[in-house]
């Protein structure tokens, strides 16, 4: 009896071992008496009830081969967003002196990428909800492979609009591999797999860069788009062979598919299958993709607010971007006391300005601070959680912006706080990739991820008219627009309803009452 007793308390599953020993009492004792050892059942993990749920299945798998193989192609999409993104601050002045465009065309020449991005992100995110996370990172690798490469045969500043417009559109799909890796990754290490996966993004940055050192002063601009394309291409080579979220599967109510992506998780990953019947945690909702969902009493707080963070959180972190390479370019005017009064004058091709190796290596020096952040952040959102994090990261960039207030033609100066205004950002825009998947249920996962990346995108779509326009007026005006900005996102960070950390995945919403 005590060997029995012994076998129900490893295996935590009383109720087989009692129809397994009432079913044929004698079948299962050999001829002492004694229970067999294969009872153990030691080779399998059991979980009780005969069920388990994905996010069962994913924190007993843990992390290995598997999500590292991911890690690699979410970390390829992410680095070829990176790549479009740091094209943007080369870009406007290569054609600024080759086509005679003005301060405010060369903001449109931005402004219409992240258009294109903002317009489409909710609509990607439906797209993943509905029809799955690997469709749509298809389709959007496809389609921005191709926009990419027709925008260096851009034959005047009109196409060049349209097919930039075209591949922000395409761009908009990217954060939804975050949403994919984020639902393959055990909960303790979700945060720093996710922050991490900024690596990525910074290595394509940094790539881009030298990339344009490299191109731009032989080939020019045309060949720096063309060449730029090359993750986009590896990435859509890779897409068949990427897995469909389990999590998708279950809440569009394919189990069996589900079960198969699982057990091809635990085979990677050297480790058994769970036994048993898969199940959802809680109920789903019948509508999966539907964007007035986020805004149910449940999610509504959470949703304006992480909409207003997203939106300052890109304003700010593109702002910086943008501003390097203006803030490189010495002139009295933006060192004036006193705003000017004096009109933007159309530019022409007298006072263009290329970028030369001095420019881009400290463009260089600014996009290597995203490491320190990443770092930084891992550090600290497991300790004081994700809302603080974030919140806390908004003052100290708040801070940095305002050493820019000091007008000089120090570049060492100049570069030491870009460096670090632009690696808080950084930092602060990946603690928002892990809270938001983190803290909308799998039905709506997606279109929430989307839409914050919508608004971030408006955010974006503004700062051009700050950091190439506004500053070339009034640089104080300019720095003081991005510190308030930052300070009011850091008051929206604390009154988030739900800190996320150490707490699951949640596969549906939580009833009123219980969202803490």
């Amino acid at each position: 009896m005590a060997d029995i007793l012994s076998v129900a308390r490893r295996s935590r599953n009383y109720e087989d071992l009692d129809r397994s020993l009432n079913s044929d009492p004698i079948a299962h004792h050999d001829s002492d008496g004694h229970p067999p050892q294969e009872l153990e059942m030691n080779s399998v993990s059991v979980v009780p009830d005969d069920t388990f749920t994905v996010t069962q299945a994913v924190n007993a798998f843990g992390f290995g081969k598997f999500q590292a193989k991911l890690s690699l192609f979410t970390g390829l999409c992410w680095m070829a967003d990176s790549m479009e993104m740091t094209i943007l601050s080369i870009l406007s002045p290569a054609l600024h002196c080759e086509w005679n465009i003005t301060r405010y065309q060369q903001a449109l020449a931005t402004t219409i990428v992240f258009l294109g991005m903002m317009i489409s992100s909710t609509f990607w995110g439906y797209i993943s909800d509905r029809y799955g996370r690997k469709q749509a990172l298809t389709l959007c690798a496809v389609l921005l492979f191709y926009y990419g490469l027709l925008s260096s045969f851009a034959p005047n500043y009109t196409w060049i609009l349209i097919l930039r417009g075209l591949v922000g559109f395409a761009i908009g799909c990217v954060p939804q591999s975050v949403t994919l890796y984020a639902e393959f990754l055990p909960s303790k290490q979700r945060a720093k797999c996710v922050v991490l996966l900024d690596c990525f993004w910074a290595l394509g940055a940094c790539f881009e860069v030298l990339l344009a050192l490299l191109v731009m002063p032989t080939l020019g601009w045309q060949w720096l788009l063309a060449l730029s394309t090359a993750p986009l291409l590896a990435f859509a080579c890779i897409c068949p062979w990427l897995p469909e979220s389990a999590r998708y599967h279950v809440a569009s109510g394919q189990p069996d598919k589900a079960s198969a992506t699982l057990k091809q998780v635990a085979a990677d990953n050297r480790k058994p299958m769970l036994l048993g019947r898969l199940v959802v945690d809680d109920s789903v909702l019948g509508e999966r993709g539907r964007v007035k969902d986020l805004l149910i009493p449940q999610l509504r707080r959470t949703s304006l607010l992480l909409w207003f963070i997203w939106t300052a959180c890109a304003f700010c972190y593109y702002g910086v971007v943008l501003m390097t390479t203006e803030l490189f370019e010495v002139s009295e005017t933006r060192c004036a006391e006193v705003p000017s009064t004096k009109p933007i004058q159309s530019s022409c091709t007298a006072d263009c300005r290329q970028l030369n190796t001095q420019d881009y290596m400290d463009l260089l020096w600014t996009t290597l601070a995203e490491f320190p952040g990443i770092f930084a952040t891992i550090f600290v959102i497991e300790r004081f959680g994700r809302k603080h994090t974030m919140a806390v990261q908004f003052v100290i960039f708040s801070g940095c912006v305002g050493f820019l207030f000091i007008c000089t033609k120090n570049r060492a100066f100049l570069t030491v706080t870009l460096f670090l205004a632009r690696g808080i950002i950084a930092g602060v825009f990946q603690a928002a990739y892990v809270y938001t998947p983190e803290v909308y249920p799998t039905p709506l996962r997606s279109v929430g991820v989307g839409t914050c990346s919508a608004m971030a995108r408006f955010g974006a779509m503004v700062t051009p008219y700050i950091a190439q326009v506004l500053m070339q007026s009034s640089l104080l005006l300019a720095m003081t627009v991005y510190g308030v900005s930052a300070l009011m996102a850091a008051c929206a960070c604390f009154f988030l309803p739900i800190e996320t950390k150490g707490k699951e995945m949640k596969e549906s919403v939580t009833p009123p009452g219980q969202i803490r």
